[in-house]
């Protein structure tokens, strides 16, 4: 018996495989591309972002704020020395809270996210 020789096959390697998998993983609805575990640590991980980027905006202008009120004290001279005192002073309180800041808005975030990483995580352990 002669094979057909009309036709045409094509089989992909195991690495073009994956990368049609991960392509196509990203175009099915949430709950068909992620399993449990994956969701689970992406909740973990999404907690301390928001008070990440809120304490680092906050320490970083308050660096800066610092910094003007310095340069206002010390190049201004005269009459820009006590304004420059109380701009330096505001930076130093904007800087120092920063971390008390990342510690609310993380806190506020694990209570928004507790209930979906308890209800994942009793799913996993059965």
């Amino acid at each position: 018996m002669e094979p057909n020789k009309e036709g045409f096959s094509y089989t992909y390697s195991a690495g073009e495989r994956d990368e049609v998998k991960r392509i196509r993983d990203k175009y099915l609805p949430d709950s068909a591309a992620e399993d449990k575990l994956t969701r689970l640590r992406r909740l973990d991980a999404g907690v301390p972002r928001k008070g990440t980027v809120w304490a680092i905006t906050v320490g970083t202008t308050g660096t800066l704020t610092l910094g003007g009120g310095m340069s206002m004290a010390m190049v201004g001279g005269g009459i820009w020395f006590i304004p420059g005192i109380i701009v330096g002073l505001l930076g130093m309180v904007l800087i120092a809270s920063a971390y008390p800041l990342f510690m609310a808005i993380t806190k506020r975030e694990r209570e928004r996210v507790a209930p979906e990483i308890l209800r994942l995580t009793e799913e996993l352990m059965k």
